[in-house]
């Protein structure tokens, strides 16, 4: 088994609305849920009100804004991530009744959609995982910003050991430049640093070897400092 040849990048702000996060991911079936959960506890603790603009997501850090828009009539809703959910096959997010209502799939109870993120939530310091999911995002997407530089995010961990685990399976899988970006909760597992040309041939690398979950970011420039002395192999990249 190969050593792990990770960088640890100590990120000096946890503000995640610091830089811009964006989901790419659509055609992805959204339902909703309403009366039957209305009033009782979601998966943050939270009261569910059907009235309010919340969704439940398998994986994305609760208070994660994302905007979801209805393919078929293009309307769109901003909505925070609250709740664990769907747990339907097939279901990407399940959006509150007032969420539903403004998409204008009530009638249908399910809609394809596309999810972007608008702002990035902190995962709570309880849960053990966090892995955003997305698929392969087109070469469209990326086609007004070809001098950018991009991240891949694998996931989120509060737990470090996972995050660990998430990042030899990617360098055992043949991945390279996959670092660890430290907040004050979470420990993101990341391939940096992925030049606007070839995001969307590591995408496409990642689905076919069964790495499926994932979003896309802008990448800011570093400030690396020398790291400390106990990490001799470990940088500091400030943000």
């Amino acid at each position: 088994m190969k050593k792990l040849p990770f960088v640890l990048l100590l990120l000096l702000t946890a503000a995640s609305a610091t830089f811009a996060e964006e989901l790419f991911k659509s055609n992805v079936t959204a339902s909703y849920y309403a009366d039957k959960f209305h009033g009782k506890k979601t998966s943050s603790g939270e009261t569910f009100n059907m009235y309010a603009f919340t969704a439940a997501h398998k994986t994305l850090p609760f208070n994660t804004i994302v905007k979801v828009t209805n393919l078929e009539n293009g309307k769109s809703v901003n909505v925070r991530i609250n709740d664990r959910g769907p747990f339907a096959e097939g279901r990407e997010i399940d959006v509150s009744r007032a969420a539903a209502e403004k998409l204008n799939m009530l009638s249908t109870g399910t809609a394809q959609v596309s999810i972007e993120i608008v702002q990035l939530g902190e995962a709570e310091s309880t849960e053990t995982s966090v892995a955003p999911s997305a698929p392969a995002a087109s070469k469209a997407r990326f086609a007004n910003a070809p001098n950018k530089k991009w991240d891949i995010q694998l996931g989120a961990f509060a737990k470090r050991e996972n995050a660990e685990a998430l990042g030899q399976k990617l360098v055992d899988a043949g991945f390279q430049n996959v670092v660890f970006q430290k907040t004050s909760q979470v420990t993101r597992v990341v391939i940096k640093d992925i030049a606007t040309a070839n995001v969307q041939d590591v995408l496409t690398e990642l689905e076919r070897k069964g790495f499926t979950d994932y979003f896309v970011r802008e990448r800011k420039a570093d400030s690396v400092v020398t790291p400390p002395s106990s990490s001799s192999d470990t940088s500091v990249d400030a943000k």
